[in-house]
């Protein structure tokens, strides 16, 4: 394992390593001369990053990667994403406590379609742009075709049951006492055979992922050395958590996806938007395509010029993921809701047909993930309607509150709104 440390000569990595994603990988100093000279004869390199179908969408912890294989081919490489068709079927158990829900083949089918179309935002996969052209491939197509005891005389004897406990994904979970299954145990093997057999259709010389995937990555590295003679490298980010601590994607209303139909765009760009002061320069470098100089002039910032690039990261993340033209809507949303007073058009709203308990209003609009957490939030004074703190959990909405007007505004603490509106208004 080395550390990205010294200056590279491959744009590729120096890029990589000024944005901070780089935490460890194998042999960097072979792999930045493999790089450097493809750079200079314009010839692309393909690594591979996998997506296990668990959901029909990614969420914000996945940008990490998304954005390596961004970086990737912005700088004259070629991308291949990996669509986790078949390991899906036996679940990755790195960072988990339990097994993964088994899903059936629809349901994985349906998860991969809601996540494929995420990463037309970012990679562009047109043939006719050349070598550089992103790649998507389903490891489905060679894992279902395995034959079990041809694929454990062939492959099972180059991995050690010894140094498989040691690795992470391993370890912690027994260490925790809880149980692993053999069929989780294999994905490891499956994984490195994943990066075999890329490295043959498409002379993939690279795996990238997060920091919990080194021993996965490890094992297909030295498959493919120790079948095929051959030279792969890999290479993971840091585990991304926030200056507090927090998982990265995560919070407490639940995860922040990026598909528009899991989350809206407005309350996506208000994710960013909340950026913890300690986090916006980091986040400006890893998720944003801003050059960097203009990130150190940002990140240097302070009082209330923070929030302006507050604002930039969070409508920069917006466009990359959901297009210019959300983000700029998203953005102004904010720019009315918060500045002019106004209610603000791009805001969840809720059509008011009928008598409703605020709590639910809360649920349906996204601003509470449950309906216990609504009276919860409504008890502690942190809900509003039309302005005025609501503090008992039982409250109705009902025509009443519109007052003449046909929409009026639901507030869940300082920056969480959502309009409710009359029946037939537009």
């Amino acid at each position: 394992m080395t550390n990205a440390t010294a200056p590279f000569q491959s744009r590729i990595l120096q890029t990589l390593t000024e944005r901070g994603f780089i935490h460890q990988g194998t042999d960097l100093a072979a792999l930045d001369a493999r790089a450097a000279e493809a750079e200079r004869t314009g010839r692309a390199l393909s690594a591979y990053i996998g997506f296990d179908c668990t959901a029909d969408s990614l969420h914000a912890g996945s940008l990490a990667p998304i954005m390596m294989l961004y970086w990737w081919q912005q700088c004259g490489h070629r991308p291949i994403v990996l669509m986790g068709g078949g390991t899906t079927k036996v679940g990755d158990p790195s960072g988990k406590d339990a097994a993964r829900q088994l899903l059936s083949d629809d349901q994985i089918a349906v998860n991969m379609a809601g996540i494929q179309k995420i990463f037309a935002r970012y990679l562009n996969f047109d043939a006719a742009s050349g070598q550089t052209a992103a790649v998507m491939v389903n490891n489905d197509d060679w894992l279902s075709g395995i034959n079990y005891i041809d694929f454990l005389r062939d492959y099972g004897r180059h991995f050690s049951v010894n140094r498989m406990l040691g690795f992470d994904s391993v370890k912690l979970r027994l260490e925790r006492e809880q149980p692993l299954s053999f069929l989780e145990f294999n994905y490891m093997i499956l994984q490195a055979y994943d990066f075999l057999e890329l490295h043959r259709r498409a002379d993939c010389i690279l795996q990238m992922g997060g920091s919990d995937q080194w021993g996965n990555i490890i094992n297909g590295v030295e498959l493919i050395r120790r079948v095929d003679g051959k030279e792969a490298f890999g290479l993971t980010t840091p585990l991304l958590t926030t200056a507090s601590g927090a998982k990265m994607g995560k919070t407490a209303e639940g995860a922040k996806w990026l598909d528009a139909a899991r989350l809206g765009v407005y309350d996506f760009w208000q994710y960013w938007r909340n950026t913890e002061d300690a986090d916006v320069g980091r986040f400006l470098r890893l998720f944003t395509a801003l050059p960097l100089a203009e990130v150190a002039r940002l990140e240097s910032l302070g009082g209330a010029e923070l929030n302006e690039a507050k604002k930039i990261l969070a409508t920069a993340v917006t466009t990359l993921c959901h297009g210019a033209a959300a983000a700029h809507a998203a953005s102004e949303t904010a720019r009315q809701t918060f500045e002019e007073g106004a209610s603000g058009a791009g805001l969840p709203r809720f059509v008011l047909d009928a008598p409703t308990p605020l709590a639910a209003v809360l649920l349906a609009t996204g601003l509470a993930p449950s309906k216990s957490e609504a009276r919860r939030l409504i008890q502690g004074r942190a809900v509003r309607v039309r302005d005025e703190i609501v503090t008992d959990p039982l409250y109705v909405l009902t025509d009443a509150q519109f007052d003449g007007k046909e929409d009026f505004r639901i507030s869940a603490g300082k920056k969480h709104h959502a309009l409710v509106t009359a029946t037939g208004s537009d």
